[in-house]
């Protein structure tokens, strides 16, 4: 199918399907893993609910840059794609079923999901710490996901969304938001700390811009495209910085009064940014990472990191603890940076703008779920909105 007829297709609304869930559904996957046409409209079974489990009606799902277009691609660093595929793992909308033993949520509810399942057995389960599960599995990337009408996922996964907030900026936030706060959980960032987040304009990486200036900390941020930098300054960052400028360590020692920065969110693994960084680190500073999309492999001065009591913390995802902070916070009134939304049969457009590192924050999927439709119009969208 075109993209062009693909981008006309929509799955039924609410009013059109039965009060049960139907044996088939709509979505969007893939065969074949390569370039973003290989998306199309598909009829595939609706998964089964099971004990413990709620069927959520998705209203809005991310697109992820490296859950959805590098599975798509065939360029995940590690995940295995059972072929064919169905992406999406952070998203939104409406309980439409719940198991016998739910007791927590009901029919009707919206809510924003977790896409981490575990086995909730193992030691860093029992801690609390379920990203470090050695069986963690990824709704969307391990298991067909929510470019769907329906996912079913464990109860424990779905948290209530606070009122007034639509289903975008709460598919935005199901699991980049629970990622940025257990980063500054386990960095344990204070009020007041200098935070430097580098690729601020990425979805990550401006929603943890945000995230570091609710929690009260003073910001830094970066990006190395100087459109982008133009449109973090919206942000309220103290400063938006090329990180491989030749003045970067100086002026953010300006900034900062030469003290150096406190805590630094480095998801992208440049060696060259990494350099820069720990000029900057000030004494007891963290460094704090959940990804490598540029690199990987850095050099570490290991003198310069015990003599100045530095630490370098890995983050794999968020959790649950996590994720009851972040709602808590999105209650309190943040919101994430939204770049523009697509309907999910345009998903092969939202793909291309992402490889085309286009976006300042997150692009998002919507469906024509009509449950959550009343909260949509107060969504703010800082780029284009695409019908």
């Amino acid at each position: 199918m075109s993209e062009a007829l693909l981008a006309q297709q929509s799955w039924p609304t609410v009013s059109d399907r039965p009060d049960a869930l139907p044996a088939r559904m709509q979505a969007v996957g893939f065969d074949r893993f390569g370039d973003p046409d290989v998306l199309t409209l598909r009829e595939v079974d609706t998964p089964d609910l099971g004990p413990g489990q709620v069927a959520i009606r998705v209203a809005a799902v991310s697109v992820g840059r490296l859950l959805d277009v590098s599975a798509r691609a065939g360029t995940h660093p590690y995940a295995h794609i059972a072929l064919p595929h169905v992406p999406g793992a952070e998203h939104a909308g409406t309980v439409a079923a719940v198991a016998a033993d739910v007791t927590t949520l009901r029919v009707g509810d919206h809510v924003a999901v977790l896409p981490v399942l575990t086995c909730g057995e193992c030691a860093a389960c029992a801690a609390g710490a379920t990203e470090a599960c050695a069986t963690a599995r990824i709704l969307g990337l391990h298991v067909p996901g929510a470019y769907a009408e329906y996912t079913v996922v464990p109860a424990g996964n779905a948290f209530v969304v606070p009122e007034g907030v639509g289903p975008e900026q709460a598919a935005a936030l199901a699991l980049a938001g629970p990622v940025a706060q257990n980063q500054f959980d386990e960095a344990g960032l204070a009020p007041g700390e200098w935070v430097l987040v580098h690729g601020a304009s990425s979805a990550l990486g401006s929603l943890t811009a945000a995230l570091a200036l609710h929690r009260g900390a003073r910001v830094i941020a970066t990006s190395r495209s100087q459109d982008k930098r133009v449109r973090l300054e919206a942000l309220g960052a103290a400063a938006v910085l090329d990180p491989l400028a030749p003045d970067f360590a100086d002026r953010v020692r300006e900034a900062t009064g030469g003290a150096g920065v406190d805590l630094v969110v480095d998801d992208l693994g440049h060696p060259d940014i990494w350099n820069a960084t720990m000029e900057v680190l000030a004494v007891r500073g963290r460094v704090v990472t959940s990804g490598a999309f540029l690199g990987g492999r850095v050099e570490l001065d290991l003198l310069r990191l015990y003599s100045r009591s530095q630490r370098i913390v890995g983050v794999r995802s968020g959790n649950a603890r996590s994720a009851r902070r972040l709602w808590a916070a999105v209650a309190e009134g943040f919101r994430p940076l939204l770049d523009r939304s697509y309907p999910v049969t345009a998903a092969a457009e939202a793909h291309r703008h992402l490889e085309d590192s286009a976006n300042t924050g997150r692009v998002v999927l919507t469906t024509a779920d009509e449950d959550w439709a009343g909260d949509r119009a107060a969504t703010p969208n800082t780029g284009e909105a695409h019908s």
